[in-house]
């Protein structure tokens, strides 16, 4: 085994006085690929800012090459060629793709910028991605997935000898997962380390050389991928087996709650329709781009559409968030960070900033919105150092619950749930599964969105499948099934019966 090129030699890290590592040991070699996994609040993003620069540890050594470093920035870590890319998106959103691609390194000729030779240069990092991506692009024009590229093609840019990735495949399709894949072989084969984090075992499993577990900020496992198994990898991740990580399916009720007929989005969404009985859950499946999104925006009232969305049998205005609010349906966003929460607000405000006037008119009843914010705290498992602490520094998994919780403050009976469990670790996603099958045991409607097969498939007894913006299928007990879906959303079929 080739001799580390960046390690930690027992590191412990703390803020203020709770300490989140304790002396963890963790080593990155050359060629190989380093899979650290662990729940969310585990220790992984602070393990991986420290090997890039972006913290110092408060006790305990950095080493590069063997020899103990401090590091007095990220930007001093990136000049050895350790390079972080993050989960959330570290992109100017006013620059276009190539001055991304070279901001703080841009290339010169003489004493003026040569952008020629930066765009030429982009322009052959996005095609070794298979990107069509025009680099004069400004970024706050691009989808999420490309903007993953972007970032992945800025890391490509550099003199690589570390990567580490955070979550890289959260937001890609699996034709870009396979691109991403082939690009970490390739790294490999020249020599690059490189620290790989993913919630998905079964990447883990794939395209990693060894795996370290970390569980409540200590290293409790790491072994050669081909040494354990991915339930052995879950088992260590949250302290005890997983055997039913999804909940027996619900059993709906004839009484049907959600009706929506010919809804369109123009240019988006043409012609869809479902229903919802009391006590479903529904699933929503397709690839990404293929209108889901948009449809449970549509019906929450969140975009402009033509068609009807009925509710108990009452007709709801297009476009009017709070009339959807007020006959009981709301939506869950799949973008927590951009449009569910404000990161820079304690958990208080982000729980009852949507319903204020429930907590007073001219003044607000702080006394009653902290007994709200207990009541969350104790019915979704949510943990937190500080109550006053900004929701941006909470994990992945416990901001998700925060987000659930401030969506049913308002007691809705029909709830639309877009991507549940996106970038949660997988002992989260049994908790958020289970309060989804409560929700519905309670006679409440869901409908899920999900880009993952196997929570669509545990989780709901009937799906729709979205193609180009249709629905172009539904399926239901054992026909919902991988194969059945992923025909149908690839338009290969437009029926149940064609997909068989």
């Amino acid at each position: 085994m080739s001799a580390p090129i960046l390690e930690l030699v027992d590191v412990s890290r703390s803020f203020g006085p709770v300490e989140v590592l304790h002396g963890v040991d963790f080593a990155l070699r050359p060629g190989e690929v380093h899979a650290l996994i662990g729940e969310n609040g585990a220790g992984k993003s602070t393990t991986m800012n420290i090997l890039a620069g972006y913290l110092d540890p408060t006790t305990g050594e950095v080493r590069a090459g063997g020899q103990a470093v401090r590091f007095a920035s990220s930007k001093d870590a990136e000049a050895r060629g350790i390079v972080m890319i993050h989960q959330e998106f570290n992109l100017a959103e006013h620059l276009t793709v190539d001055q991304n691609v070279f901001l703080g390194r841009e290339l010169k000729k003489g004493w003026r910028l040569d952008h020629g030779a930066m765009r030429a240069r982009t322009e052959e990092l996005l095609a070794r991605l298979e990107c069509r991506v025009d680099p004069a692009t400004q970024v706050s024009d691009l989808s999420v997935p490309n903007k993953q590229m972007v970032e992945i093609a800025k890391a490509l840019s550099r003199d690589l000898r570390v990567l580490i990735m955070d979550e890289p495949t959260a937001v890609l399709t699996e034709r870009e997962c396979e691109i991403l894949f082939r690009q970490i072989r390739r790294l490999r084969e020249e020599g690059v380390a490189i620290l790989y984090t993913s919630h998905k075992l079964s990447e883990v499993k794939r395209i990693c050389d060894r795996v370290t577990v970390l569980r409540d900020g200590t290293m409790v496992r790491s072994a050669p991928v081909s040494d354990i198994t991915e339930d052995e990898m879950a088992a260590a991740m949250v302290g005890r087996e997983l055997s039913d990580l999804y909940p027996a399916k619900a059993v709906p009720q004839p009484e049907v709650v959600l009706e929506v007929a010919d809804l369109s989005v123009p240019g988006v969404v043409e012609g869809a329709g479902l229903t919802l009985r009391r006590g479903e859950i529904l699933g929503i499946g397709g690839l990404v781009g293929s209108g889901r999104t948009e449809l449970a925006e549509a019906i929450a009232g969140l975009r402009r559409r033509s068609g009807s969305v009925r509710v108990n049998g009452r007709e709801l205005p297009p476009g009017d968030v709070r009339a959807a609010m007020a006959a009981g349906l709301v939506y869950l966003t799949e973008d927590r960070k951009g449009a569910g929460l404000l990161l820079d607000k304690g958990l208080r405000e982000n729980l009852t900033l949507p319903l204020l006037e429930r907590f007073g008119r001219v003044l607000i009843d702080r006394k009653a919105e902290e007994a709200a914010l207990d009541r969350a705290i104790a019915d979704f498992a949510i943990r937190a150092p500080s109550r006053e602490m900004p929701v941006g520094n909470l994990s992945g998994g416990n901001q998700q619950k925060l987000l659930l919780a401030k969506t049913l403050l308002s007691d809705p009976q029909v709830i639309l749930i877009d991507e549940p469990t996106r970038g949660i670790d997988i002992g989260t996603k049994q908790q958020i599964y289970d309060l989804i099958a409560g929700l519905a045991a309670e006679g409440r409607s869901i409908v899920v969105i999900s880009s993952e097969m196997p929570e669509l498939i545990g989780l709901v007894s009937r799906a729709l499948v979205m193609h180009a913006g249709r629905v172009v299928g539904e399926v239901e007990g054992d026909e919902v099934n991988e194969g059945m879906i992923v025909r149908l959303a690839m338009g290969l079929a437009t029926s149940g019966e064609d997909a068989a």
